[in-house]
């Protein structure tokens, strides 16, 4: 084979590399591989708080909706609600508010 035929077939990789990574791109900013509606407020509704395996086959999620908790078993074949209705504790962000309390503050104030 002549070179011309090795660096037109090396050109038209490099073409074919770069159209891939300039789609991956546009899809990646504009967001055209997103499955989940995005409320217009930016807030979402529906998240994964926590994950706890029990075995190799089975584990606990907490999910929470707005500002309610639900526990979830999933496991091999069914999945089953725990429990259901848990308040969400107050954003642990707030730097006024202790949601879980302190024992030690609580003890001061008893005579």
């Amino acid at each position: 084979m002549e070179p011309d035929t090795y660096f037109r077939f090396l050109l038209a990789l490099v073409f074919v590399l770069a159209l891939i990574g300039a789609l991956t791109w546009l899809v990646r900013r504009f967001g055209g591989g997103s499955r989940m509606l995005r409320p217009r407020n930016g807030k979402r509704r529906l998240s994964g708080v926590g994950v706890a395996p029990i075995d190799g086959k089975r584990r606990l999620v907490l999910v929470r909706r707005d500002q309610t908790e639900h526990l979830v078993l999933l496991g091999t074949g069914a999945d089953v609600v725990i429990e259901t209705g848990i308040m969400a504790p107050p954003f642990s962000g707030d730097p006024g508010g202790d949601p879980g309390g302190d024992p030690a503050g609580d003890a001061k104030d008893t005579p």
